[in-house]
């Protein structure tokens, strides 16, 4: 396993489409956790490549060549191994938030939420606090989790919790935050339900919360 994790970390920094897909298929003849393998490998390698940009270190087609990698896998991971027969009561909204069009961690966060059965609504990438508000009760959900991958836009996790404040909504939803620059302090500072540092650790606990709390 830990040499397939380092193939499949490898595989998104050399934008290697046909050596990521041909890594997730044979994690699964060799039966091993390919959830194991997004996560300590293709995410490491898609984090490394978002490093690697920032320091000037790869261009700007480079990165783009393995963040397309990265979401043909997530697409062949929530067609192929997801389990289309589980279903969880209670949904997720989850939006990157205003000023923020960073979607490839989020994208990681839905499929994975999607493989363990929950209904996502996923409502895109630089969404107004007002707008999130609004598609949370049009579709009823449990959960709203927001991402900020720039700490300019974090500020737009805080506006949500007073929003929804403003509104004597608060108590109505979970709300969740994830992104670079977030934090558990961070999350206790806005009010915010919970903070996860990873899509894993996201789906996981947005889990938990609807078999225990499903409307």
């Amino acid at each position: 396993m830990e040499e397939l994790i380092r193939r499949a970390r490898q595989s998104i920094i050399d934008a290697d489409e046909e050596e990521a897909m041909n890594l997730i298929r044979e994690a699964r003849a060799r039966q091993l956790d390919v959830m194991e393998l997004l996560r300590l490998g293709f995410a490491a390698g898609n984090n490394e490549v978002g490093s690697l940009f920032e320091a000037g270190q790869i261009s700007l087609p480079e990165l783009i060549f393995s963040s397309e990698v990265m979401r043909s896998v997530l697409y062949y991971i929530e067609e192929n191994i997801s389990d289309k027969s589980l279903k969880v009561k209670g949904k997720v909204l989850i939006a990157t938030v205003s000023g923020d069009v960073h979607e490839i961690g989020k994208g990681m966060v839905v499929s994975t939420m999607k493989s363990l059965g929950i209904d996502v609504i996923d409502i895109g990438r630089e969404v107004p606090v007002e707008e999130i508000i609004e598609k949370a009760e049009e579709h009823g959900v449990t959960i709203i989790a927001t991402s900020a991958l720039l700490t300019s836009t974090l500020k737009e996790q805080r506006n949500l919790e007073n929003a929804l404040r403003e509104k004597g909504l608060r108590s109505k939803y979970i709300t969740m935050v994830g992104g670079a620059p977030c934090s558990a302090r961070w999350a206790k500072r806005i009010g915010a339900d919970l903070y996860t540092e990873d899509a894993v650790e996201a789906a996981q606990k947005a889990l938990e919360i609807l078999n225990g709390k499903a409307r």
